[in-house]
């Protein structure tokens, strides 16, 4: 493992993705080296519900006793398949202004969020994951459901556009994992020229043009699956709504939205 050590928080609801994950993050904090510290925020009302305030204390005593020795067996599941030592907290509150709190007092350099499953309600929503991207000035990672990440085995990288986030400190560590060329994806309207991009002339690349259409985002994602891309890097500077060309924010939502494979978003 790298010695410049990185901080990685783990936003978790507990969910049944729980344990890939942490199995992505790990994969991640053995190439870049990290510390992984998992953050589990529990509402008061999932808690108390209907009770009396004279049994409240004891329902959140033992809420309290299960949510620990939840986040313990993901712990000790990590590190029994993958050889990887995690910090954890939970606390009881507001979603928001509890990670907000976190964030703030802990200073992570990246984040890892899971992503919802479309049937069920989750911690770990897409509400939440816009407010980590507003809250949180740094890397961003969301794992997908497909592809993950594997501790010590070899990367396929994709990027947007022909950009490597330059924010992204570790991209060298993320490139070396990989010995098959990165994969660009451009989007261009309907009749423009399908201009090559060239990232770097030591850079062993593979570019693939998409034409917009109201289908581009499903067909996107479809191939991300196909080539079994790893992992996505994707800039999040994308403020121009109205640009005639390449992608804006609501692109970018629409990937977090539909693509399965795990998303690392520059958001600095």
């Amino acid at each position: 493992m790298k010695q410049n050590k990185y901080k990685i928080l783990v936003l978790s609801d507990l969910k049944e993705t729980t344990d890939q994950v942490l199995k992505s993050t790990a994969g991640l904090a053995e190439i870049v080296g990290g510390d992984i510290t998992l953050f589990h925020v529990k509402k008061p009302i999932d808690v108390i519900e209907r009770e009396s305030q004279l049994s409240a204390f004891r329902t959140i005593n033992e809420k309290n006793l299960k949510i620990k020795k939840r986040i313990e067996r993901h712990a000790n599941h990590l590190l029994k398949e993958h050889n990887k030592q995690i910090g954890y907290k939970y606390t009881f509150g507001n979603v928001k202004n509890e990670i907000e709190e976190f964030i703030k007092a802990n200073k992570p350099d990246i984040i890892v969020l899971g992503k919802r499953n479309a049937k069920s309600i989750s911690l770990i929503g897409d509400n939440i994951t816009d407010f980590v991207l507003k809250t949180h000035k740094g890397i961003v990672m969301i794992v997908g459901n497909e592809n993950t990440i594997e501790p010590n085995q070899e990367l396929s990288i994709a990027a947007l556009d022909g950009k490597i986030p330059v924010n992204i400190r570790f991209a060298k560590e993320l490139l070396d994992c990989t010995t098959s060329p990165l994969k660009s994806f451009k989007f261009v309207n309907k009749g423009n020229d399908l201009t090559e991009t060239v990232l770097s002339p030591n850079l062993k690349t593979e570019e693939y043009v998409f034409e917009r259409n109201e289908n581009t985002v499903q067909n996107f994602s479809n191939y991300l699956l196909k080539k079994k891309i790893n992992l996505l890097l994707i800039d999040g500077d994308y403020k121009n709504e109205k640009q005639k060309e390449g992608l804006n924010q609501s692109d970018i939502k629409s990937f977090i939205k539909k693509t399965n494979v795990s998303l690392l978003i520059s958001n600095n």
